[in-house]
C-alpha cells in the first residue's frame, strides 16, 4: 500500500504503541535477573555472561526468518506467534533445571523480540505517510525505550512477592496483555495490506536486488549498532576502573538512560523536516565524542557528563535504523528486506562488546574505549557519505528517478517517464558511476539518461519517491 497519510500517529497509538510499550516493559523486567538466574543454577560468572548474551544471539539468528515469517502470515499473525514462543520460553526460564536449558530459553526470547520489532516496523512503514515516517518510527523506538526503562521497577515489585521468578512472570503478563490488545483492538494491518498484491519474494532475491544499499548504508547501520551496544558496557566498566561504587554507577547509568528518552519525537520531526542526515550524523558524532572522552574522566561528575553526552546522542538517533531501513525498503518483499536490514544492525550490536573486550584485553580498557569511539566517528562519516539529502527547495520529484521493476518484471506506469527537466537544471542528478544502483538500472534498461545521485545505492520506487518531503 502506498502511504496515503490517512493513518495518524494518534489513531495507531492503542494498537501499535501501547502493545510495544508493554512488550518493552517485560523485556526490561527480565534484563537484570538473567545473570542472577544463571548464577542460582550454579553457573560461573563467565557462563552467566554467555547466558545473558544468548538473547542477542537469538535475535541475530531470527532477523532474517522473522522477515520471511512476516511476509507469510502478516504483521499481526507474526506477533501472535512470537508471543506464544515467548511465553513458552519464559516458562522454561522459570522451571529450568540447568544452565544450558536456561540459555536456550533466553535465546528464544530474543528471537521472539526480533519478530515483534520487525512486524511493528513493517506495519508503520506501510501505513504512515512518508512525511510522517520518521516521527512514527522514532516514537516507536522511544516507546520501546520507555518500556525497557520502566520494566526493572515493575519487575522489582514482582520479585518482592515471587523472588527472581517474579520478573519472568511479569514479562509473561505484559506479553499476554499486549497480545490481548492485538486481538481485541481492530486489526490495523488489514488496512495497510489491503492494496498489496500477494506476491512472494524470496530473501535471496531481496538481497541480490538491494546489495548496493546493504554494502554501503548497511555498514553505517552496523556501526550504529556497534557503538550503541558498546556504550552500555563502557559505563560500568570504566566506573569500576576508577573506583566508583555500584550505587553511583547505577545512578550514572540511569542519568544516561533518562537523557536517552527525551529526544525521540523532536529527532523524528527534524528527520521529517530537514532530512535524515541531520540527525544521523550528530547522533554518531555525540556518541563517538562521548566515548572518546570517557578515558579522560576521573570521577563521578566527569563520567556522568560523558555518559549524558552519549545518552543525548543515542536519544537523537531513536528509530534512526528503522527509518533508514524503511526508506530503503522495496514495496514488494519489504518485510524480508527489513529482516536483512536488522541483521546488519544486530550484528554490530553483537560485535561491539566483543571488539571492546578484545582490544581491552590486549592494550587496556582505555584503548578499547577509544577504538569504539573511533568507530562512532567513522559511523558519522559513513552517514554523511551515504544518507541521501533533502533537496534544498524541500521538494522531491513526483516520478521515480530510477525505474522500478514490478513483480512481473515490467515497469510501473509512473516509472516509464523520466524525471522533470527542472530537476536536471537544478543539478539534482548526475551520471551514475559503476558502483551505484543507477548504473545497474541504466545498463539493464539500455538507457543513457542521467539518473539520481544515489550514494547509498537506494533504488527509489514510485512509492518511496517522496521519502524526504517537507512537513
Amino acid at each position: 500500500m502506498t502511504s496515503t497519510g490517512a493513518v495518524s500517529l494518534r489513531s495507531v497509538a492503542p494498537s501499535v504503541y501501547l502493545p510495544s510499550l508493554l512488550y518493552g516493559m517485560g523485556q526490561g523486567a527480565i534484563a537484570p535477573v538473567i545473570a542472577l538466574s544463571a548464577l542460582d543454577l550454579g553457573a560461573s560468572v563467565g557462563v552467566a555472561s554467555l547466558v545473558v548474551g544468548a538473547m542477542g544471539v537469538g535475535q541475530l539468528l531470527a532477523d532474517v526468518p522473522a522477515g520471511s515469517l512476516t511476509m507469510r502470515v502478516g504483521e499481526r499473525g507474526a506477533m501472535l506467534l512470537a508471543t506464544l514462543l515467548l511465553c513458552g520460553a519464559l516458562l522454561v526460564c522459570v522451571f529450568a533445571p540447568s544452565v544450558w536449558l536456561l540459555g536456550i530459553a533466553i535465546g528464544l526470547t530474543g528471537a521472539a523480540g526480533s519478530v515483534w520489532q520487525l512486524a511493528r516496523q513493517a506495519y508503520l512503514t506501510e501505513a504512515v505517510a512518508t512525511h510522517m515516517r520518521a516521527r512514527a518510527l522514532s516514537t516507536l523506538g522511544g516507546v520501546q525505550r520507555i518500556g525497557t526503562f520502566l520494566g526493572p521497577f515493575v519487575g522489582a515489585a514482582a520479585m518482592q512477592l515471587g523472588g527472581t521468578d517474579g520478573a519472568y512472570w511479569t514479562h509473561i503478563a505484559a506479553a499476554g496483555c499486549a497480545a490481548t490488545l492485538l486481538l481485541v483492538l481492530p486489526d490495523v494491518t488489514k488496512d495497510a495490506s489491503a492494496g498489496r498484491a500477494p506476491v512472494k519474494t524470496g530473501i535471496a532475491t531481496v538481497i541480490r536486488r538491494h546489495g548496493p544499499v546493504l554494502r554501503t548504508l548497511g555498514i553505517g547501520v552496523m556501526l550504529v549498532g556497534l557503538v550503541r551496544a558498546s556504550r552500555l558496557a563502557v559505563i560500568p566498566l570504566w566506573a569500576a576502573s576508577i573506583g566508583l561504587s555500584s550505587t553511583t554507577t547505577a545512578l550514572i547509568f540511569g542519568l544516561s538512560s533518562a537523557v536517552d528518552m527525551l529526544l525521540f519525537y523532536p529527532a523524528g520531526k527534524v528527520m521529517d523536516r530537514f532530512g535524515r542526515v541531520w540527525v544521523a550524523v550528530p547522533c554518531m558524532l555525540l556518541m563517538g565524542l562521548g566515548l572518546v572522552a570517557v578515558p579522560f574522566t576521573t570521577g563521578a561528575l566527569t563520567l556522568a557528563l560523558a555518559s549524558a553526552l552519549m545518552g543525548l546522542g543515542n536519544g537523537m538517533g531513536s528509530g534512526l535504523v528503522m527509518v533508514l531501513g524503511a526508506d530503503a525498503s522495496p514495496s514488494v518483499g519489504r518485510a524480508g528486506f527489513l529482516g536483512v536490514w536488522r541483521l546488519f544492525s544486530d550484528a554490530g550490536s553483537s560485535g561491539g562488546p566483543i571488539l571492546l573486550g578484545a582490544v581491552a584485553g590486549v592494550a587496556g580498557l582505555a584503548a578499547g574505549v577509544w577504538v569504539v569511539g573511533a568507530a562512532g566517528l567513522a559511523g558519522a562519516a559513513a552517514m554523511w557519505r551515504w544518507v541521501p539529502r533533502l533537496p534544498r527547495d524541500g521538494r522531491v520529484p513526483r516520478r521515480s528517478p530510477v525505474p522500478e521493476t514490478r513483480a512481473d518484471g515490467g515497469l510501473g506506469a509512473q516509472d516509464r517517464q523520466a524525471p522533470s527537466a527542472g530537476w536536471f537544471r537544478r543539478g539534482r542528478w548526475r551520471r551514475a558511476g559503476p558502483s551505484s544502483v543507477g548504473w545497474a538500472e541504466r545498463r539493464r534498461f539500455g538507457s543513457r539518461r542521467r539518473v539520481a545521485p544515489d550514494r547509498s545505492g537506494l533504488a527509489r520506487s514510485s512509492e518511496t519517491a517522496a521519502v524526504y518531503p517537507g512537513p
